[in-house]
């Protein structure tokens, strides 16, 4: 599954004729709001017979390609579509961003819990070995959490190893046992069901990130990206994030 969400691009499949006739709508961003863009793409390309090509993962896979053809680019966070347009200023229409939908946080622990983690402050005791991101759209989710319960200095002492994005703390989550826990966003447990188990966070103590979304300047689908935007944010689009672990 790994593989799946950070390598590949993903287009909707129409009959190869009728394909060559149509726009296509680039969409770029990173992997964590990938599942849900993505299936909207399908059904709003559907709709309006168009093709939506929506490219997930680390910026430095896409970026090249991106300053060729993107319509769209969203973030997983909003400072992270905030940090983005400021290192390429003359990509990202600023006044036509808009926010999707929050998400919150939460523990993901191993496949039946074998340390029996139940909240954030278990994270603190001995024996514990945390997986930290310490970027992509988790850069200070963790002390933000453990900040609200006099927990940093404890969860951080456990800190076993911090990587620069989500697809290399999938790496080392899946390859290496140790692991016992991993704060992130609940939505990832989605995508890696096979390797992580939830321990949810309550509401009044759990920190959200937002999903920012806004059309490129150099777009030749703005009429479209606006519309596919439109359609996220309506009922049927929420419905589709939910399913996906946002709120």
């Amino acid at each position: 599954m790994y593989k799946l969400f950070y390598t590949a691009a993903f287009l909707i499949s129409f009959p190869t004729l009728f394909l060559a006739q149509m726009d296509t709508l680039y969409v770029y961003g990173p992997g964590g709001p990938f599942a849900p863009i993505n299936e909207s793409a399908q059904i709003f390309g559907k709709k309006h017979q168009l093709s939506v090509k929506v490219v997930a993962g680390p910026e430095d896979h896409w970026i090249a390609q991106a300053k060729q053809n993107a319509d769209l680019i969203y973030g997983g966070a909003e400072y992270m579509l905030t940090s983005f347009a400021m290192k390429h200023p003359d990509l990202v229409d600023p006044t036509t961003r808009q926010e999707l939908y929050k998400r919150g946080a939460a523990i993901l622990v191993k496949p039946g819990n074998p340390k029996n983690i139940r909240s954030l402050k278990d994270l603190t005791k001995n024996g514990i070995a945390v997986l930290d991101v310490n970027g992509a759209g988790q850069l200070g989710l963790w002390e933000d959490l453990a900040g609200k319960q006099n927990a940093i200095e404890g969860i951080q002492k456990n800190i076993k190893n911090s990587f620069a994005n989500t697809a290399l703390g999938i790496a080392a989550w899946k390859a290496d046992p140790t692991y016992d826990a991993w704060i992130n966003y609940e939505s990832w447990h989605y995508l890696l069901q096979d390797f992580t188990q939830v321990v949810k966070i309550p509401k009044f103590k759990n920190v959200y990130r937002g999903t920012p979304i806004a059309l490129t300047t150099i777009s030749r689908q703005r009429t479209m990206a606006v519309q596919f935007i439109d359609f996220m944010r309506s009922t049927e689009g929420h419905s589709i994030f939910k399913k996906w672990g946002w709120e």
